[in-house]
């Protein structure tokens, strides 16, 4: 068997699988900017909204960070994966960018 990913054929995005006769390329881990292989412990660097713990990219919950990143008034954070929304408080709806009472 001829090793192609010796070759480097994948795109940055992508690392490679060698198969018997052949490659494929797999996606990188969403947490990733490049990687080496499968997971979040294969990451070349960490993508925006992920922070390298204990040797793996995991997602930053901006919600509980010290400074507020939801400032409108009547409104949460919801914490995504690799990054947040702001919503409007239970009770409470957008209008115009502004959360009034329902």
């Amino acid at each position: 068997d001829l090793d192609e990913c010796a070759a480097s054929p994948c795109k940055d995005h992508q690392y490679c699988l060698n198969t018997d006769g052949s490659f494929s390329c797999k996606a990188c881990d969403a947490s990733c900017v490049g990687c080496t292989g499968e997971g979040s412990g294969k990451c070349k660097t960490c993508a925006s909204g992920y922070m390298e713990e204990d040797e793996k990219c995991t997602d930053i919950d901006e919600c509980n960070l010290p400074e507020k990143v939801c400032t409108k008034e009547n409104q949460d954070c919801v914490n995504t994966s690799g990054s947040y929304k702001c919503v409007c408080s239970e009770g409470f709806e957008d209008k115009d960018g502004t959360c009034v009472q329902t």
